[in-house]
């Protein structure tokens, strides 16, 4: 018989803590895990001669081609009282948003690639999401640590507040895994969920204030600011990298919040939608 995934309520069933279930499995999944995060880096540089190298490369070319246009064309003047160097502003904004942006895009495929363990053996997936966070995680940490020393070089100080960037970071995993969770299951039913995605995050990027400051939304915009988790994640970090002072309570209170909510309501909707998963794929 075939499970319908859209099946919510289970009468006589003992109500669970949420996140309970998961938190089991991923005890019990470590090494699984780990093997999984092992592979996944493997895989994105076999062959290559630079391996892990090309993970700091990347990052430290796309800066550089900033610092080269910015100085040649011109930059934006009133973007941060913090610093004057805009191309430092910029890619201390989009550091946060690499590890969100390719943990839920690659997420969104993960459950379909992974087809044959999950219809040939009892296979934790729920644990994917998680396992390509935390492979992005570790080139996305030393990437912010040079970006960090850069810009005490530039900036000739550094924030007394600053490992509280680390605080952030299960902030970003709880929202993008929460994401990926629902993009991954819906894939599995919808293939074209990949590529809205994509479209999506595309779009979300410019309603971030990455490339353009706060200060230069419309006050008819800001709502989207209000409502967006991730403005608040890029402010902390630009505040903790570049500024004097913590961020505000209230601002990591609301993205953690967002995030919470994301990792609860997306784990939910994975665990009901993975009961069709075996018939589907």
């Amino acid at each position: 018989m075939q499970v319908n995934p859209f099946h919510w309520y289970h009468p006589g069933l003992p109500a669970r803590i949420p996140g309970s279930h998961f938190a089991r499995n991923l005890v019990k999944s470590k090494s699984l895990l780990f093997q999984l995060v092992k592979r996944d880096f493997q895989q994105r540089y076999v062959g290559s001669a630079a391996g892990w190298v090309w993970s700091v490369i990347h990052p430290l070319v796309l800066w550089a081609s900033y610092v080269f246009i910015f100085r040649s064309m011109g930059q934006p003047t009133d973007f941060d009282p913090d610093t004057t160097n805009y191309p430092l502003y910029l890619f201390v904004g989009m550091l946060p948003w690499f590890l969100f942006s390719e943990t839920v895009t690659r997420a969104s495929n993960c459950v379909v690639e992974n087809a044959n363990l999950i219809t040939k053996t009892m296979f934790p997936s729920e644990i994917l999401p998680v396992s390509i966070f935390l492979s992005s995680l570790g080139s996305n940490v030393l990437v912010t640590v040079l970006v960090a020393i850069v810009a005490t070089v530039i900036q000739g100080h550094v924030n007394p507040a600053l490992p509280i960037v680390l605080a952030y970071i299960p902030v970003v995993a709880l929202f993008a895994v929460g994401l990926g969770w629902v993009a991954a299951a819906l894939q599995v039913y919808l293939r074209d969920t990949a590529q809205v995605v994509v479209v999506l995050m595309t779009f979300w990027f410019w309603l971030t204030p990455i490339f353009l400051p706060e200060s230069r939304f419309p006050g008819r915009l800001h709502w989207i600011l209000w409502w967006n988790p991730m403005a608040y994640v890029v402010r902390a970090y630009r505040l903790l990298l570049l500024g004097h002072a913590p961020p505000r309570l209230q601002d990591f209170a609301a993205a953690a919040g967002f995030a919470v909510a994301a990792f609860v309501c997306g784990g939910l909707f994975f665990r009901q939608m993975k009961k069709g998963f075996a018939d589907v794929l």
